[in-house]
């Protein structure tokens, strides 16, 4: 079956960086783009970035751009995402999501979603 366990979250202070990692197995990997989506305390599910299955075309959210980073290794099986200059803002539980498709695109819908790991960013 199709699982994605994150790893690499914690407390970190605002304009620090940090590295999530996204283990994938079950699928394909190198056939499926994939995401990364976050959920802030009290808020809905909010795209932060995606790849495309050769990890060629990638995509970020406005808030996020040029302060983190998509990436894949397609031999290991893994999804990764630079943080740099991490703001309040970005505190939430961010997750890894396989997509149904090769392209990356922006915003859901998502095939399958993993348990996600907790960024938290102190001021």
């Amino acid at each position: 079956q199709v699982q994605l366990v994150e790893s690499g979250g914690g407390l970190v202070q605002s304009g620090g960086s940090l590295r999530l990692s996204c283990a994938a197995s079950g699928f394909t990997f190198q056939a499926s783009a994939m995401s990364w989506v976050r959920q802030a305390p009290g808020k809905g599910l909010e795209w932060v970035s995606d790849i495309s299955n050769g990890g060629v075309t990638t995509y970020y959210l406005d808030s996020v751009k040029g302060r983190f980073t998509i990436s894949r290794d397609n031999a290991k099986q893994m999804l990764f995402l630079q943080m740099n200059s991490l703001k309040p803002e970005d505190t939430a539980v961010y997750y890894c999501a396989k997509r149904n498709s090769r392209a990356a695109n922006i915003g859901p819908p998502y095939e399958y979603r993993g348990q996600g790991t907790q960024v938290t960013v102190s001021s």
